[in-house]
């Protein structure tokens, strides 16, 4: 098969649900405003060389129904003939969508596509507006339909992570994001305009736009003891937290995937190829621990060593698994390798968008250190894991 190389890979701010920047923001126009930013931050290229867009939502109803993929792409002034679809792996859609955008490359079913990912939590909650579990095989299998949070207990119960290790975990990513704000080291995020409603003297509500230019859920004064004070919100005498969990946010992301063909014929400058991706099952009741299965798989089937990867991203859903998976793969004491920019705990977790969230800010990390191979992975709700390989282009 054919390489697919990633030209351009950028993302909105994440913002906190119901209390951030994006509460008034419609999904389909963050998602449109960065696939537009998409393309305008990519010489040579114009709106109708691209030919697909696959996007990632994990729940793809109410606002970010319809097929967004599509709406959006439409909305952002992409021509008609330019097709686009929703895709749906709950927490991995994002790079999902990347993956299958990069299959159409490598295939030679296309010469130019985008990979994205989009999340409105505030518009739509987790879960959904109508969940409905099949009533008799619920009954059974339980845990497809368990609350995340009951998972994340779980592995912290089975595989002994201590309350103390959560937040100290926490606060590390709390710590890294307030760095990375301090230093502009977010260079992968776009400005993106976002609306709010302001009550006027006559009593209507006038709609105004402003830029947001970072994530707002970022806790600078956090503290250690601080995390130690707050209550477990899932089990009784559990040891998950509002602060040892990603944060629930609105964003969208994109990433411009192109041929070797098309890099020639549009003189585009390729950041990195897609070496590998790869999904993989575990237990429903302890979906946290998939990229600890993931992660040897996608290096298995690339054939590169663990000790080979310059950086990763791993999804931070929750202290409890993240830190199992990092034990798991001996990586404990390479810390600073790992969500060196700070995890969703500190920046969010916008569900359907993440995976497209963590691919550009791994390649913008990758960029500015000269790492040669990046990998990204993160747990998915229903017990699976996901993961991706990305090698540096010279």
């Amino acid at each position: 098969m054919r390489d697919a190389y990633i030209v351009t890979s950028v993302r909105t701010p994440g913002c906190r649900r119901v209390k951030g920047a994006f509460k008034d923001t419609r999904p389909e126009d963050l998602l449109s405003f960065i696939l537009g930013a998409a393309v305008d931050k990519t010489p040579g290229l114009e709106k109708k060389d691209v030919e697909d867009l696959m996007i990632g939502c994990s729940f793809p109803e109410a606002e970010q129904g319809l097929n967004i993929g599509r709406i959006a792409g439409q909305i952002a002034g992409f021509p008609e003939a330019v097709s686009g679809a929703t895709i749906n792996r709950f927490c991995s859609s994002g790079l999902e969508a990347i993956a299958q955008a990069s299959l159409r490359v490598m295939a030679g079913w296309s010469e130019v596509t985008i990979g994205g990912g989009v999340e409105s939590m505030t518009y739509v909650p987790m879960g959904g507006n109508l969940p409905r579990p099949h009533p008799e095989y619920s009954r059974t299998q339980a845990d497809l339909y368990a609350s995340m949070g009951i998972t994340a207990e779980n592995v912290a119960k089975r595989y002994e992570v201590s309350r103390e290790a959560q937040d100290e975990f926490a606060y590390q990513s709390q710590m890294k994001a307030a760095a990375a704000q301090k230093d502009g080291r977010f260079t992968e995020i776009v400005p993106t305009p976002a609306a709010r409603y302001v009550l006027t003297a006559d009593g209507t509500y006038r709609k105004e736009t402003f830029l947001q230019e970072v994530d707002d859920g970022v806790r600078a004064t956090t503290t250690v003891e601080g995390l130690a004070k707050l209550n477990p919100v899932f089990a009784v005498n559990g040891t998950v937290t509002a602060g040892n969990a990603s944060q629930t946010t609105d964003g969208a992301a994109a990433s411009i995937i192109a041929s070797e063909a098309a890099l020639q014929q549009l003189g585009l400058k390729p950041i990195a190829k897609l070496k590998c991706y790869t999904t993989v099952g575990c237990k429903a009741d302890e979906m946290g621990v998939g990229p600890a299965y993931a992660i040897p798989k996608v290096l298995q089937m690339a054939g590169v060593d663990i000790k080979d990867v310059g950086l990763f991203e791993i999804n931070e859903a929750f202290a409890s698994q993240a830190i199992y998976c990092i034990r798991e793969l001996g990586l404990e004491n390479q810390m600073e390798k790992i969500n060196v920019n700070g995890g969703a705990i500190a920046l969010g977790h916008p569900l359907g968008c993440t995976g497209a969230k963590l691919c550009a800010t791994l390649l913008h990390n990758m960029q500015a250190r000269g790492v040669k191979y990046g990998v990204e992975s993160m747990c998915i709700g229903g017990g699976m894991g996901a993961a991706a390989l990305f090698e540096l282009c010279e």
